[in-house]
């Protein structure tokens, strides 16, 4: 569960506050707003900076930051952060350390446990240490510039009023602890994929394992154009002892799109660009829109930043662009222990390593709630990481990258924001620390190019996704990956590269990376053939791309559901089967077709998965990335000898999901209420929003239905998809588009617009350079 619904349960003091409010006290909560908002003009002192920085906001309220040296931009853009973003970046470091429960309540506890397991806190602290004298200064600006915004609002923001708290200040470690909060928001901290690949195994077989959660598809559309063989349909598998149908959904598509064209294909001779980072959605949005600027001309940034971090995420300046998705290659592998009994009596438990036997050391971390005490979280210790539940019958141990003490390195960071072109934002990637993304890049010369940003681990013996005893030594990791043995792809001949979280690479470049998920490439596919529909590129054009909600990977699904209505031959279906014929194919609000396509889909991946897999996958459990090749093509071919258990025939299940359809058409209230847009609206809510009556008239955006789904382009579902649009070609920043969704500033009286937001929903472009400026801050060194 995601840490933002605990804040929505965890919000202890709401309801005392609420009544408050309710009794007659709204005009303090009106106050504690209008002291909250930003300063927005005039001029302040701010120490530590080497000279005047001036701050003009547009309409949007998007910054433009001038300043003398880097470390008054890092200063500055800290200052905004904390004026406008404290508690989100209160949230995030709080979220990965497992302190949540000490700022919103006990009902917080659970995720607190969970990630306290891998101690961040203590991690940040020592990767803090590691850090160049470089970084060390950038971080402590930074922090010193969000502590100073904080204190110069006239009172603490709003959120906390409602949970009767008092934000902490911001302290240089606490810039890991975001970085860490998007390690567990992008990679699983777990092994449960893993895990639950070993289960199919044990309980199906290799065969049928493989089908199901198969390692490539033909749905595949890697950028080097490697072909990978398509699973194996078997005439027939054992069916496994009677078992309940595991209770599964489909698992959501991964997100992010980021595509580039060279400089061959545009009018400017420079290459472009576009980037959509597909996030769970909130108020305000993740980032945060900054324009960073050096008085000397050296460094033009352009694009987005994270709160509680100096670094811009993704953007351009001036010489190249660049834009991330995740990458899905291996970054933990799942350790089976081989537990040995104690040296002595009494003494810990030992497991055996390559270097011989070790003891279980065993750490205790503290966790406290608001007003409800404290209490002991034992965390058991191992050379590779904690010990994290069982499997097999044995302790198990997630070994992810992110515990490592390179995990966090800020100096690639920096010398990708001021790279002069795609090679050299390529060799950046390679020494920085952070969680490992596909890292495109495109260049005013022309160029582009494509690897993997972050540390990436040289692993032995461990291409099989499945648990192992790192016990011999003959499996395990090894350090890491060379900068050299690092994948990479530059100017390729057809001037075009894509990434979708599928697999970019095939062969030996595959096997280096690993799989640590990778998506189906039902979107990477779409996104390819749009590139090659065409020969010549404008912005618009890739904004086209990206806003593309044609459902081709939903065109099998919709003959077959045609030709499941047409074997029922029910009179009273033949409205569904008019709308399913006429559907058009594109995930717009007003369809029923193709919501019906849609949960046909969904209900059939379930039921067959879920019944194979029986008491294989844990409870809760999603099915596979990957399972829709297979699935479909069972439903299609419908082989006697690969019946799903529980199931007379074919027929007898393709009739189960054909009733379940029509159950939710009779609970949405009929055919003619069953649009896409009924279930797919915006749905992006302020983490308080749902405890506190009325807040989310002032805080949230309007739920209008939305175009868009997980398996087109668009990813734009209810609370989760593109969290920014960006199209830029590096020199031509005029031309160049970011749009995002829900606001720029934390407080709801700061009166930004929203033309920003209303583009992103519609699918519009909207300029990536600040407009107008409407106010201007000036900051001054003391004195």
């Amino acid at each position: 569960m995601s840490w933002r619904r605990w804040v929505l349960w965890g919000a202890g003091g709401i309801a005392g506050l609420a009544l408050l409010l309710a009794a007659g006290l709204a005009s303090y909560g009106i106050y504690v707003l209008e002291a909250s908002r930003p300063r927005e003009s005039g001029a302040l002192a701010l120490p530590g900076l080497s000279a005047p920085v001036t701050i003009t906001r547009d309409a949007e309220g998007v910054p433009t930051i001038r300043a003398a040296t880097r470390l008054d931009l890092a200063r500055a853009l800290g200052f905004l952060h904390g004026q406008e973003r404290f508690f989100q970046m209160d949230l995030l470091r709080r979220s990965s350390a497992g302190e949540l429960a000490e700022l919103v309540g006990p009902a917080a506890l659970p995720i607190d446990r969970a990630r306290r397991l891998h101690r961040f806190r203590s991690r940040a602290g020592r990767a803090l240490a590691a850090q160049s004298p470089q970084a060390r200064a950038l971080l402590a600006a930074y922090t010193a510039g969000v502590n100073a915004g904080l204190a110069a609002l006239g009172h603490a923001p709003f959120e906390y009023s409602l949970l009767r708290a008092t934000p902490v200040p911001w302290r240089d470690e606490d810039t890991g602890l975001v970085v860490y909060a998007m390690y567990l928001d992008l990679q699983d901290s777990d092994g449960r994929a893993q895990a639950l690949h070993d289960a199919l195994i044990d309980r199906l077989g290799p065969q049928m394992a493989a089908l199901l959660d198969p390692d490539r598809t033909p749905f595949d559309a890697p950028d080097d154009g490697s072909v990978a063989p398509s699973p194996v349909l078997p005439d027939h598998v054992p069916v496994p002892a009677a078992c309940p149908p595991a209770a599964t959904v489909p698992a959501r598509e991964h997100g992010s799109n980021s595509f580039a064209v060279s400089g061959a294909l545009t009018g400017t001779g420079a290459a472009m660009l576009a980037n959509d980072m597909h996030l769970d959605l909130g108020v305000p949005n993740l980032w945060y829109r900054a324009r960073q600027v050096l008085a000397d001309g050296s460094l033009d940034l352009n694009g987005v930043t994270l709160p509680g971090t100096p670094m811009q995420v993704v953007g351009s300046n001036g010489h190249i662009a660049w834009g991330f998705t995740d990458s899905y290659i291996a970054t933990g592998d799942l350790i089976r222990l081989d537990l040995l009994p104690p040296a002595m009596p009494g003494g810990p438990q030992r497991y055996a390593t390559p270097d011989g036997p070790r003891d279980i050391k065993t750490v205790h971390e503290r966790l406290c709630a608001l007003r409800a005490g404290c209490e002991d979280l034992p965390v058991r210790q191992t050379i590779w990481g904690p010990i994290q539940g069982a499997v097999a019958g044995a302790p198990a141990v997630w070994r992810w990258i992110a515990e490592d003490d390179d995990a966090i390195g800020f100096d690639g960071m920096a010398a990708l924001e001021g790279a002069g072109g795609a090679r050299a934002a390529l060799d950046a990637a390679h020494r920085t620390g952070l969680p490992q993304q596909n890292l495109l890049v495109a260049d005013a010369a022309g160029h582009i190019g494509w690897t993997v940003i972050g540390r990436i681990p040289r692993r032995i013996g461990l291409g099989d996704r499945r648990p192992h005893s790192w016990a011999d030594g003959t499996r395990g990791w090894t350090g890491r990956l060379a900068p050299d043995d690092i994948p990479q792809i530059v100017d390729p001949p057809s001037g075009r590269l894509w990434t979708a979280n599928g697999r970019v690479v095939g062969g030996a470049a595959l096997d280096r990376l690993g799989d640590g998920g990778y998506a189906d490439g039902l979107r990477a596919g779409r996104i390819r053939d749009d590139l090659f529909a065409r020969g010549r590129f404008a912005p618009a054009d890739l904004l086209a791309i990206q806003t593309d909600d044609r459902a081709v990977a939903l065109d099998d699904w919709q003959a077959m559901l045609l030709a499941a209505l047409d074997r029922a031959g029910r009179p009273q279906d033949a409205d569904l089967r008019a709308a399913v014929r006429d559907w058009g194919g594109h995930a717009v609000p007003d369809s029923v077709g193709y919501r019906a396509v849609h949960e046909w889909r969904a209900l059939a991946l379930s039921r067959i998965y879920g019944a194979w897999a029986g008491c294989a996958a844990p409870p809760g459990s999603r099915a596979p990335a990957r399972d829709d090749w297979a699935i479909a093509a069972m439903l299609r071919a419908r082989p006697p000898g690969l019946v799903p258990p529980g199931f007379a025939d074919w027929t007898a299940l393709e009739s189960t999901v054909l009733d379940a359809l029509r159950t939710r058409i009779a609970q949405a209230g009929g055919l003619a209420r069953f649009t896409w847009g009924a279930v797919n609206h915006v749905g992006i809510h302020h983490p308080l929003a749902r405890a506190v009556p009325g807040l989310s008239r002032l805080t949230d955006p309007s739920d209008l239905p939305e175009a868009g789904d997980t398996m087109v382009p668009r990813v734009q579902i209810t609370g989760f998809g593109a969290s920014e649009r960006l199209v830029v070609s590096p020199g031509w920043e005029g031309e160049g588009l970011l749009s995002m969704p829900s606001t720029q500033g934390g407080n709801p009286l700061s009166g930004y617009g929203d033309a920003a937001h209303e583009a992103w929903r519609l699918g519009r472009p909207y300029p990536l350079l600040p407009g107008r400026p409407v106010a201007t801050l000036v900051l001054r060194p003391p004195g």
